[in-house]
């Protein structure tokens, strides 16, 4: 019988998932090796039936360009019941099955590595190789390298955010958009940044101070402020979700804003816009202050995930899906595979990125204190400083209060 692999996708979208699967599809069967998309992640592996599709190189050929997963993804994580009691072993040994290539985040690697564990503790030997993906960029791969998708999703999320610009400048409004992100600023920072937004809000910046709905407000009216100063009645300040994220329980339920609370008694964040509640909150400051300014909220996030791939990231996912073969005849598993900026392909593994204490892969943030940031925060930012206090008097009893830095404690 003619040795296969199986290819699942794992987590949530990333421009590029169909040019990983498309590659990798491409050079095994070059090379003799029958391809098997399995379909609903890691859940196929632990049903009697798994629905899978046969991919040749016209179907491989006809998708690897194009936005979203055809190789259809969930975020099924097994339990150790479901490896004793329905792990599908059948599978992998009526279809020769010599490789599992796995696309997704950290926890999609994760229970790679357990497959793979449990598969060689039933005399099954099979390799895993894992292909690293999040438009969040915050997976800590080596040399700076992004991972796939998060340019992709930078670019159609500025696409979006230079029409809202547009939008503010010629309707004179204020629109407060959030941008994905769970842990790190990568996608509102890069989106801002492209953008020339006057207010850009990540987690980040809070390195030295706590992270309150108080202070994400008094950044974003220092913003409007400034303006009105500058005699420009419009702008757009971008938010990175994650800084919701970071706020505590009581600091959102002492917000004013009404949540639904799951069974723990925990707001669902998930089901509610960022952008919305930021701008409600935003308003009723202005209010307080008596100034006569309307946000309007808009979500990037969901829109960005499944765009067709932007040339980088074809290029990129071509030579992560072409690695996965290398890796793989190199004898390598249990690891992800990593492409450099030179395009020379070596395995990574979690051992080498994670956390020596915890273990645990700890998100890749923003450099807060790199220059590149810097420039962007001292050069498109605007804000309350010192020399702005007597004249912003005329719109805030304490103009101190709303000051960039301080605000930061920087």
């Amino acid at each position: 019988m003619k040795e296969s692999i199986a290819i699942l996708t794992g987590g949530g979208p990333a421009p590029g998932m169909n040019t990983v699967v498309g590659s990798v599809a491409k050079v095994f069967l070059r090379n003799g090796y029958r391809v098997i998309g399995l379909h609903g992640g890691y859940s196929g592996l632990f049903k009697t039936n798994p629905k899978t599709i046969e991919i040749d190189f016209a179907y491989a050929d006809g998708m690897f360009n194009r936005g979203g997963s055809t190789v259809i993804m969930s975020r099924f994580k097994p339990s150790d019941k479901n490896f004793v009691e329905d792990f599908n072993l059948k599978f992998f040994t009526d279809n020769n099955v010599k490789l599992l290539v796995t696309v997704g985040g950290d926890d999609t690697a994760s229970t790679a590595n357990r497959v793979a564990k449990f598969l060689n503790d039933k005399n099954y030997p099979i390799a895993n190789i894992h292909v690293p993906k999040t438009i969040d960029n915050d997976l800590p791969l080596p040399e700076s390298v992004p991972t796939f998708g998060y340019h992709s999703a930078k670019a159609q999320g500025t696409v979006t955010g230079s029409i809202i610009y547009e939008d503010a400048r010629t309707s004179e409004n204020w629109f407060v958009v959030a941008a994905m992100g769970r842990s790190a600023g990568h996608l509102a920072f890069g989106i801002g940044a492209a953008c020339h937004y006057p207010m850009i809000v990540i987690p980040e910046m809070f390195n030295k101070t706590e992270i309150t709905i108080d202070k994400i407000c008094k950044l974003l009216v220092s913003a409007v402020v400034k303006r009105k100063l500058m005699d420009v009645n419009y702008g757009v300040a971008i938010v990175s979700e994650g800084v919701f994220h970071a706020l505590s329980d009581e600091e959102i339920k002492n917000s004013g804003i009404s949540f639904t609370y799951d069974d723990h008694g925990h707001p669902e964040l998930g089901k509610i816009s960022k952008a919305a509640i930021f701008s409600q909150l935003v308003d009723i400051r202005l209010g307080k202050l008596g100034l006569k300014v309307k946000t309007r909220p808009v979500e990037i996030g969901y829109d960005v995930r499944c765009k067709d791939p932007i040339a980088y990231d074809l290029v990129y996912c071509s030579l992560l899906g072409f690695g996965v073969y290398k890796l793989f005849k190199e004898g390598a598993t249990g690891c992800m595979v990593f492409v450099n900026h030179k395009g020379e392909v070596a395995p990574l593994y979690l051992k080498d990125i994670q956390d020596p204490v915890s273990g645990k892969i700890l998100p890749r943030l923003v450099d807060i204190d790199g220059q590149r940031v810097h420039s962007v925060i001292d050069n498109v930012l605007h804000y309350i400083e010192p020399n702005d206090y007597e004249a912003a008097k005329k719109y805030l009893p304490n103009p101190e209060e709303y000051d960039f830095r301080k605000i930061l404690n920087w």
